[in-house]
């Protein structure tokens, strides 16, 4: 790495956040390039390129493109790592169920675009050392989840129900992403179906 750009990751507090802001925007080309053209065919060199670093400041944060989605995917799992821990900390009631899901909700459609690119890249993706890992990770985290939203001495009906929700609000926030008007109106229609299947809708919900 050249002086320069070891000095605007490692010197003050400006130079840190340009640090990451410098990250961010790579994380988010390489989004932008695995999903229009596919991983396989995306280098770094090309990502370097058209965010206008050297390599070898690329090479600074990501060793790899590998690199760059196992960082997608811990930001996706720490966000519901936080989630699962509020989760935790609160009494089981409906009313908690209904900002869990709310939470859930929330992280997925901030993280649409990086499953998306996953499922568009699935045979690439699928061959990287870290797919097991992450597959992992991801069904620990929903089994967290499905337990919260499951009443203690809930059955296996309950436990379905609530599993239905949390794979509803996944697959409805990437099936319907482009298909209308707007992102508000999608992740209304989202959360009143799931509210429903956790068992927590308003009292006054319409039935």
């Amino acid at each position: 790495m050249h002086t320069g750009e070891a000095m605007a990751v490692k010197g003050g507090g400006d130079e840190h956040d340009r640090g990451r802001d410098t990250r961010s925007r790579l994380r988010e080309l390489a989004l932008k390039l695995f999903a229009e053209q596919g991983y396989e065919k995306t280098s770094l060199r090309e990502i370097a390129e058209r965010l206008g670093v050297t390599k070898a400041a690329l090479y600074y944060y990501f060793k790899s493109k590998e690199d760059i989605v196992r960082s997608l995917v811990e930001d996706y799992v720490a966000e519901l790592d936080e989630l699962i821990a509020w989760g935790k900390a609160q009494p089981a009631t409906a009313a908690t169920r209904a900002e869990i899901v709310r939470g859930y909700l929330h992280i997925v459609a901030s993280g649409t675009e990086v499953f998306r690119m996953l499922h568009q890249n699935q045979a690439a993706v699928a061959s990287l050392a870290s797919a097991k890992e992450r597959g992992e990770l991801i069904r620990e985290r929903m089994d967290a989840l499905t337990d919260l939203l499951t009443e203690p001495a809930g059955t296996l009906r309950d436990q379905v129900r609530a599993a239905s929700c949390l794979m509803s609000v996944s697959y409805c926030c990437m099936r319907f992403h482009d298909r209308v008007a707007s992102a508000a109106e999608l992740e209304k229609a989202v959360l009143d179906v799931a509210l429903e299947l956790a068992d927590a809708a308003p009292a006054d919900a319409p039935a």
